[in-house]
C-alpha cells in the first residue's frame, strides 16, 4: 500500500516542476556605474490571484537572502539597491527581466527569481541561479579635436558618452584648458563646448572629465591642442665678432659698428606651421649679401653696408617684418690738401672721406674759415657727396715767410687736420707781382738769417737723433710732426706713397683746380697727411717745439 502512495507523490512533483520554468543566462559583466539588462522570462501555473516576482541575492546559512528587486508595491527591497534595481515585467506577467543601473562593486554576487501569489503559486528557482560581476570603469568619453584650430576662429568640440545608459543617474561634465572657452548646449550624455584658441594655446592640453555621482567614480579624457597662426614675436640675435651671448633686438633697434668688424643677425620669429624667414636690404644694392636664409653674416662690416635691413617671417596665415638700421663707423681719411695760382689769388682744395659724412673747414693762421663763406679776402666753399666732402678755399691776399695754412675734417668719430706752409718766393714774377715777396734788402736779410737758424737747429737735431734713436736708420733722416704725430722722413715718405697708391684707387669727386698760369708767380709749399697713424713718443722732446723740425720745398 505504501508504494502506490509514494509513486503517486513523486508523479505529482515531476509534473510541478514542468510547470514552473525558467529562462535566464547564467552571468553578465557590467563596468561599475553603467547600466546591464538580463533577459529573463518564466513559466508557472495559472492562479486566480495575483503572481508576483521577486529576485534576492543569493543568502547562506549564516545569512537569509535579501530582496534586491519586485513588482509587489507592498514589500520593501534593500535599501542599497533601491532605485536601481528594476524587475521589468509587472504582475501576473512572464516577463522576470532585470535591469540594473549604476552598478557598484558590492553589486558583485549570486541572485536567483522566485514567483508568489500567496496562495498555492509559490516557487523558487534555486537551479536557474544568475551570477553578476561588476569590473572597474575603464571607458573614457568620446571627444575628437580638430586637428589644426585656426587662432581666433570659433570651434565646437562636443564630449559624449555612447556607452553610458540614460536611465541612471546623469553624469556631471567638467572642461579643463587654457584656451578661451563657454559652455554650449548639452544632453545627459553629452556635452558641448565653445573654443577659440590663441596662439598661446598651442600645444596646450583640454580634459573632458565625467563623474558619476551615483557611484562616486570619474573618468576624462584629454587631447593636445594644435593651433594654426601667423608669424608673431618677431625678434633679432645680434652676436658681435666670436661672442657666443647674443644681444636681443626688437623691431626698429639701432646698431653701430666698426668697420671691417664682423657681425651674425638672426631673426626668429613664432608661427605654426613654422614661417619662411628671408633678410631684404632696404637699399637693392648689396649684391654679394646672402639673404635667403634667417642668417645674415657680415664678415667684414664695409661702409657701403649702412642702412636698414629687413626681416621677413612668412606662412600661410600672414606676414610679419622686422627691421634694424645699421650704422657703420669708419675712421676719417682725409687727403691732404693742394694749392695752385689762379688769376684771381691762390686756390686750395681739400677732401675727407668717412661716415657719417665729415666737415670740413680751414684755418689761415688762427683765422677760422668754414661753410660757403666769403669777404674781401676769401672765400670758401663747401659739398659733399655719400662718403665724400670737398672743400675749396680761394685766397687773395699777400703771405708772410711761415703762413701756415689748415684744412681740418671731423665727425662723430674724431677729427684729423693736414697743414700747409706757405712760402713766397725771393724772385719777382715776370708779371711784377710778387705773392709773400721781399719788399726790400733788410727783408730779405732777415729771410736768410731766418733759414740760416732753420739749418743750424735742424742740423743739431740731427747728431742728437743718431746718438738716441733705435734701429738703423739713416744718419740724415728727420722728423717731421704734424698735430702731435711724429714719424721719420723716410718713414713719411713710405706712407705718403702709400696714400697715394690708395687715392688712385678711390678717388673723391673731383674738385676744381685749374693748372698753374704760366705768368704766375713760383709759390713754395709743403703739405704733410697722416691717416689711421698713433703717435709716437718723441725720443728727445727738448729738441722739438714746433709743428715742423724740417720740411723739403718743393715748387708748384
Amino acid at each position: 500500500m505504501l508504494w502506490p502512495l509514494l509513486l503517486s507523490l513523486l508523479w505529482a512533483g515531476s509534473l510541478a516542476n514542468n510547470d514552473y520554468q525558467l529562462s535566464v543566462t547564467s552571468s553578465v559583466t557590467v563596468q561599475e556605474g553603467l547600466c546591464v539588462f538580463v533577459s529573463c522570462q518564466v513559466r508557472y501555473p495559472t492562479s486566480s490571484s495575483s503572481v508576483f516576482g521577486l529576485w534576492y541575492k543569493d543568502g547562506s546559512p549564516q545569512s537569509p537572502s535579501i530582496l534586491v528587486a519586485t513588482n509587489n508595491p507592498s514589500l520593501l527591497v534593500q535599501k542599497e539597491t533601491q532605485d536601481r534595481f528594476h524587475l521589468m515585467g509587472g504582475p501576473n506577467s512572464h516577463n522576470c527581466s532585470l535591469e540594473i543601473r549604476d552598478a557598484k562593486r558590492s553589486d558583485t554576487h549570486m541572485y536567483y527569481f522566485r514567483v508568489d501569489d500567496n496562495q498555492s503559486v509559490k516557487y523558487s528557482f534555486m537551479q536557474k541561479k544568475l551570477s553578476v560581476h561588476v569590473s572597474a570603469l575603464t571607458k573614457t568619453p568620446h571627444f575628437q579635436v580638430i586637428p589644426n584650430l585656426v587662432s581666433g576662429t570659433s570651434t565646437q568640440l562636443v564630449c559624449s558618452l555612447p556607452w553610458a545608459c540614460e536611465q541612471g543617474t546623469p553624469p556631471i561634465f567638467s572642461w579643463m584648458s587654457s584656451a578661451l572657452t563657454s559652455l554650449g548646449p548639452r544632453t545627459t550624455l553629452s556635452s558641448e563646448l565653445n573654443l577659440i584658441p590663441r596662439p598661446q594655446d598651442h600645444g596646450t592640453n583640454i580634459t573632458c572629465q565625467v563623474s558619476f555621482p551615483g557611484v562616486g567614480v570619474t573618468v576624462e579624457r584629454t587631447e593636445q591642442l594644435s593651433v594654426t597662426y601667423a608669424p608673431q614675436k618677431l625678434t633679432i640675435r645680434v652676436f658681435w665678432g666670436n661672442d657666443t651671448e647674443p644681444e636681443v633686438l626688437q623691431s626698429d633697434s639701432s646698431l653701430t659698428i666698426q668697420e671691417g668688424e664682423s657681425l651674425h643677425l638672426v631673426c626668429e620669429a613664432d608661427s605654426n606651421p613654422p614661417a619662411k624667414l628671408s633678410w631684404e636690404p632696404e637699399r637693392r644694392t648689396h649684391k654679394h649679401l646672402q639673404l635667403s636664409t634667417k642668417e645674415l653674416q657680415l664678415q667684414r662690416v664695409k661702409l657701403e653696408d649702412h642702412g636698414k635691413y629687413i626681416c621677413q617671417a612668412q606662412n600661410n596665415l600672414g606676414i610679419q617684418v622686422i627691421s634694424v638700421s645699421l650704422s657703420i663707423k669708419s675712421l676719417l681719411q682725409l687727403l691732404a690738401p693742394s694749392c695752385s695760382w689762379q688769376a684771381e689769388g691762390l686756390l686750395c682744395s681739400c677732401s675727407a672721406r668717412a661716415w657719417p659724412t665729415p666737415s670740413l673747414r680751414w684755418r689761415l693762421g688762427e683765422e677760422l674759415l668754414e661753410g660757403n663763406s666769403s669777404n674781401v679776402s676769401f672765400r670758401v666753399t663747401y659739398s659733399s657727396t655719400g662718403l665724400w666732402a670737398n672743400s675749396n678755399l680761394s685766397l687773395s691776399m699777400e703771405f708772410s715767410i711761415g703762413h701756415r695754412l689748415s684744412c681740418e675734417a671731423w665727425n662723430d668719430n674724431g677729427v684729423q687736420a693736414a697743414t700747409v706752409l706757405l712760402l713766397p718766393d725771393t724772385q719777382e714774377t715776370s708779371s711784377g707781382v710778387v705773392q709773400g715777396a721781399i719788399g726790400g734788402a733788410g727783408l730779405m736779410a732777415l729771410l736768410v738769417v731766418f733759414l740760416y737758424l732753420i739749418f743750424f737747429i735742424v742740423k743739431v737735431f740731427k747728431k742728437k737723433s743718431a746718438l738716441k734713436l733705435e734701429g738703423n736708420h739713416p744718419a740724415k733722416s728727420t722728423v717731421s710732426t704734424i698735430n702731435g704725430s711724429s714719424m721719420t722722413s723716410s718713414r713719411v715718405l713710405d706712407h705718403l706713397s702709400a696714400s697715394a697708391s690708395q687715392d688712385q684707387k678711390e678717388q673723391p669727386p673731383p674738385a676744381a683746380v685749374p693748372h698753374t698760369l704760366e705768368n704766375e708767380p713760383e709759390l713754395h709749399y709743403a703739405s704733410l697727411s697722416f691717416q689711421g697713424l698713433k703717435p709716437r713718443q718723441p725720443q728727445n722732446t727738448e729738441a722739438i717745439k714746433s709743428d715742423y723740425m724740417e720740411i723739403k720745398i718743393r715748387k708748384c
